[in-house]
Order: structure tokens, then sequence, then C-alpha cells
């Protein structure tokens, strides 16, 4: 194997001897990760040389910061994040952040899988989700809307991720909306990784200000709490089904009128208890001193209890296909029906019985040529 380098978490500089078949070792006595590096090329020609085809929009648009969709050799899907030389022009520092996001490995996380630095490009790569993000699903639905189950799992399992990042030293995760959860090949919700990252916005902790902690908007700084707050933010969008700002939303319940919070597709389908319970929760999250505001374990202890249909997997309440599934039914006309057996007499039978006519030599209108296209064309 090659020549490997490692980060222990400590602040490094002398980072740039890395060879191309290097790997990153990111761990302490008790934990060990190793983070490999791709190729440009591979990493090229799993995005078909990183055409705009493939762009996958993190934030609802084109930023600076590009994430591809792309597909290994052996089939892997993967996510590609490509960062401009201006977000990251020491590689260092670059590699050490990958380290660091790659340890914290975790089912409910959008894990990182490895990374590419050849001269001026900087990528990271991560597993692809391919049943798209939290956004679509709860703004942008089509056939029906996320169920109150479904929402409840997807509080827990993104308060599960920040807890596991919290317990391993990482409670900075950076702007926390819609488009950072997104859903696996079993519909399971996930929160990506890439949201770790300190410099992964450019230097710019949150892309709506309407939404951002009352501490960042005083200082321009983030800290541990104002996770959580950002976590409150994502309730709101569950309960309601909407952007509402924070601070309409204290409003709100300040007076008691927490039912105009709640999404409407969702009347009849939740009790008022749990409503009260989560909504209350948010409050909570949402408190303008960051030291009123819970942790991660308090708020996973209580969103717990509050799970519900747990037996019911994923897939089942976000409607989406899955490999256990039995693929759909056809239900075939008696015409169909013979044309899939071949039975050449009970087609003859049919087309008599919907009008085709026969000539004086006993043959049909329709020649054994285009009678052999319409066959084709059934089938």
């Amino acid at each position: 194997m090659g020549t490997r380098f490692c980060l222990c978490f400590r602040p490094s500089n002398n980072i740039s001897d890395l060879n191309d078949s290097a790997d990153i070792e990111a761990g302490n006595e008790n934990e060990k990760y190793w983070l490999p590096k791709f190729s440009l090329d591979k990493l090229r020609a799993a995005t078909s040389g990183f055409s705009s085809h493939n762009v996958v929009s993190e934030h609802g648009e084109k930023g600076p910061n590009v994430v591809y969709k792309g597909k290994l050799e052996d089939g892997r899907l993967i996510a590609v994040k490509r960062y401009t030389l201006s977000a990251w022009p020491d590689s260092g520092p670059f590699l050490e952040e990958a380290g660091v996001v790659g340890r914290l490995s975790n089912e409910h996380l959008v894990n990182l899988i490895g990374f590419c630095v050849e001269d001026d490009e900087r990528f990271l790569v991560a597993e692809f989700m391919p049943n798209a993000t939290l956004f679509k699903h709860l703004f942008q639905w089509e056939t029906q809307p996320m169920t109150w189950a479904m929402r409840l799992r997807v509080a827990l399992y993104v308060a599960q991720a920040l807890d596991c990042c919290s317990s391993k030293g990482e409670a900075l995760y950076h702007d926390l909306n819609a488009y950072k959860v997104m859903f696996d090949q079993d519909g399971n919700p996930r929160l990506s990784c890439f949201g770790l990252i300190k410099n992964s916005t450019d230097g710019k902790s949150y892309t709506n200000l309407a939404f951002a902690p009352p501490e960042f908007l005083r200082t321009g700084r983030v800290i541990p709490e104002s996770m959580v707050y950002s976590f409150g933010t994502l309730l709101l969008n569950l309960l309601s089904g909407r952007h509402i700002p924070p601070s309409h939303a204290l409003d709100l319940i300040r007076d008691k009128n927490f039912l105009m919070l709640m999404d409407s597709c969702l009347e009849g389908h939740f009790s008022n208890d749990d409503g009260t319970e989560l909504v209350q929760l948010a409050s909570k999250c949402l408190q303008y001193e960051p030291h009123n505001r819970p942790n991660f374990k308090y708020i996973v202890s209580a969103l717990v209890p509050l799970q519900e249909q747990t037996e019911v997997p994923s897939y089942v309440l976000m409607g989406v296909p899955h490999g256990n599934i039995p693929p759909k039914q056809t239900v075939l006309s008696p015409l169909g029906e013979a044309c899939s057996k071949l039975d050449l007499a009970r087609i003859h039978e049919i087309l008599l019985m919907i009008g085709y006519k026969e000539d004086e030599g006993g043959q049909t209108e329709v020649s054994d040529l285009s009678f052999l296209i319409f066959l084709h064309f059934i089938l």
C-alpha cells in the first residue's frame, strides 16, 4: 500500500507531500478510520467529466462548491463535492477536515467515503442518497404529503445524527436546513456530512438570515447551541410543511395558537398531545439565549416516546420504491393475454369479434407483415 498520513486531530501544515495512493488515517487509541483517496481521473470518469447533467443541487441553486452525482466502476453511486480553490487554498486544513468528518461514520449520517486533492482541485466523496431531500418531500410533494409518523422519524434521526457529532467533539453543523436531510435507498432520513465541513459555505454559515440564530446575527459566529436553534427551525418545517420564520412561530406559540403552525394536510392524523409536545420542544430549541436551549441528548429523549408506526419501514411511510417491493402487476386485456401467450387462434377470434373481416379467400384484411408488426407492439 502507498504512503499513509495520520491525522490525529492536531493542526498540521505538513501535508503537501501526500502522493496519489495516500489515504488519511484519522483516529485515536480507541478508534481508527481510514479515508481513501480517489484519483481525479476516477472522479472525472464517475461523473462523465463533471457533466452539468450530473449536478445535484444542495441549496436549491448552484453555488460555487458544486455537488455531482457519480457512478464508480463497481456500480456504486457517489456524491462528489467539488470545492473552489478559494474555499481551500491550502490542502492541509482541507485534509484535516476530511479526516475528522470521516471518522464520524454513523447510520444517520450521509457518510464521507473519500477525498481527492490534485493540483488545485479539492473534492469530498460521500454516499449517494437516491430518494431526494426533505425539501422535496416536505415542500414539493406531488402525490401525498409526508405522514406524521415519518416527520417524527425525520426529527429523531436528525437529532440522533447531531447528538453523535456532538458526542465526538464535532458540535458545529453549518446551515442545517431541509436540503441537508436526504433519504437513502431504504427511505431512511440521513443528515449530509458536508454541513460538518467548516468552510463548506464559503464563510457563510447561513443562506437565509431570517432563520439564523440570534447569536450569529450579533457576532457572525456559530457555537454548539446554534445547532440546537437550527434544529428548532427544522422542527417548524416538519410541523407546518412551510417556511415559517422562528420569530413568527414563537409569537403564535406564546399566544397559544400553536395549531396555526400545523400543516393543514395533517389534520386528523395526529393527536393534540403529540402536536403540543413537538411544538413545545421546538420552542425550547428556539430560545433567544443559547444557555436556555436543551442539548441533543435531551432532544433525543423527548422524541423517542413520540415515535409512531416504528415497525413500518421508512420506504413504506415515504411511498418510495424499494428492492423488496414486488413489481406492480399489469392487468392485460383478453387480446393482450392472448398475445402474451402467442395464442394465434385466440388472437384471430378476438380480431374477428372486434370488427376485422375475412376476404373471399378466408384471410383477414390484415396482411401477414402488418399482423406481425401488430403483435410486436402489443407484446
